[in-house]
């Protein structure tokens, strides 16, 4: 993988782990709160604690201490496998223990989960389906009545149809989530060299958006989901983290939206530093209102420049040109916005592709660039365009810095090259 091949000055730059509060577990523990739930964030525990149990005996022992009726996990990709020993050390504990997972990769690829130890699914936005299941095991109702699920039947998955009406988790159905759940771990939330620990926020749900290598706009369906004004200003008022991250796959869509948020922002006198990911040609066209929200509080922005070739972002299906990154760093920086630019390597990249992906980088520096190598994420469309060629099966792998597909150059030239690549950056180490 990258970090292991990169330049011993580079490896302090290149992720090594995701830093952040589980926002969606909140949300799903907000919706079953009637009844005795504990939150535990593993990751948070082993930043923490680094030498905490291995991870069966850390749910084991948590699981003899609360002894539930219930365990569920949320599942990405390359956590996969961590989920599935999670569900399987509930059932080695105690059988009867109903086990459910939910999550990003439970929604796209449910059939990954048909193992034994696994008796429900919960795709999508699953916080009202979670919360009916729990109502039936209580009233020990089949759950075959409970819709929109999926249920361990011998050695198949079945659906139990689809739900009686749509959910808008992101206005009419949203659920205030209780922070006091990670408390244990907050000290942990922080980014960098920031002292301060941070939170997560969204705005919305879904994108509008469809690149080829993403899957947020496939968990939605294509919807683009906007929550109110006024319940942002709610939440963020009940928020005591002096750092928001807005979690929002892209945080500017709707710009009447965010620009009256920051003018109630101010009129409220909420004083925050927020944290972002913004589109460059969103920037590039509404340099204003970047200006506006610098003044707000906006601290740091992410952006996804992907490529710096037109004809790399055609193939994305990026919707946006290279020309408006140079436009976008402008304006971040006549702002004194702290960018952190990520750019995408597809791995038939050879020598001169890296140099000019280098001189560019070099010419166009940020704060913090971050390069990753475009992967095949299961149940996104540029995964159905590759994936007979794909030759790496193994999920744990599938995080962006390891190729599961096979590279033009030797492997350790390649990521070599990638990690020199971190090294390309403007001022410290601050995001």
């Amino acid at each position: 993988m990258i970090l292991a091949s990169a330049p011993a000055e580079a490896k302090h730059f290149i992720h090594k782990k995701l830093i952040g509060p589980p926002l969606g577990l909140l949300t799903i523990a907000e919706a079953v709160k009637n009844h005795d739930v504990t939150v535990f964030d593993m990751k948070g525990e082993y930043d923490l604690i680094p030498n905490a149990p291995k991870p069966d005996q850390m749910v084991r022992e948590l699981l003899e201490k609360i002894n539930p009726d219930v365990v569920g996990t949320t599942v990405i990709t390359s956590e996969l496998y961590f989920g599935l020993d999670i569900l399987r050390t509930a059932k080695r504990f105690n059988p009867k223990i109903t086990t459910i997972a939910g999550g990003l990769h439970t929604t796209l690829c449910p059939q990954d989960l048909n193992i034994p130890e696994v008796d429900v699914l919960c795709p999508g936005q699953a916080s009202f389906t979670f919360r009916d299941t729990i109502n039936a095991l209580e009233a020990k109702r089949p759950l075959e009545s409970v819709k929109g699920i999926l249920i361990k039947k011998g050695a198949k998955l079945v659906p139990t149809g689809t739900l009686p009406f749509y959910f808008d988790t992101a206005d009419k159905h949203f659920l205030m989530p209780d922070r006091s759940h990670l408390e244990r771990w907050r000290s942990t939330y922080c980014v960098g060299n920031n002292p301060e620990p941070a939170t997560y926020l969204f705005t919305s749900l879904g994108c509008p958006f469809s690149c080829t290598f993403c899957s947020i706009w496939k968990e939605y369906d294509r919807k683009y989901l906007q929550r109110r004004v006024e319940s942002v200003i709610e939440e963020l008022k009940l928020i005591d983290y002096k750092i928001v991250r807005f979690s929002d796959a892209n945080t500017i869509v709707n710009i009447d939206f965010i620009d009256k948020l920051f003018d109630r922002i101010a009129e409220e006198g909420i004083d925050k530093h927020y944290v972002m990911d913004i589109r460059a040609d969103t920037a590039s066209s509404h340099p204003k209102l970047i200006e506006k929200l610098a003044k707000g509080g906006l601290k740091v922005v992410i952006t996804g420049f992907e490529s710096f070739r037109d004809e790399e972002l055609k193939q994305y299906n990026k919707k946006s040109e290279a020309k408006l990154i140079k436009q976008a760093i402008d304006v971040f920086h006549a702002n004194d916005i702290l960018l952190r630019g990520n750019y995408v390597v597809p791995p038939d990249y050879d020598e001169n592709d890296f140099k000019a992906l280098s001189e560019y980088a070099n010419s166009h520096k940020v704060t913090y660039a971050g390069y990753t190598i475009l992967t095949p994420m299961p149940g996104t469309v540029y995964y159905e365009e590759v994936k007979n060629r794909i030759i790496d099966h193994d999920y744990s792998k599938y995080n962006f810095f390891n190729s599961v597909m096979e590279t033009k150059l030797p492997i350790e030239r390649f990521y070599e090259n990638m990690g020199k690549l971190w090294l390309i950056k403007k001022g410290t180490d601050v995001i």
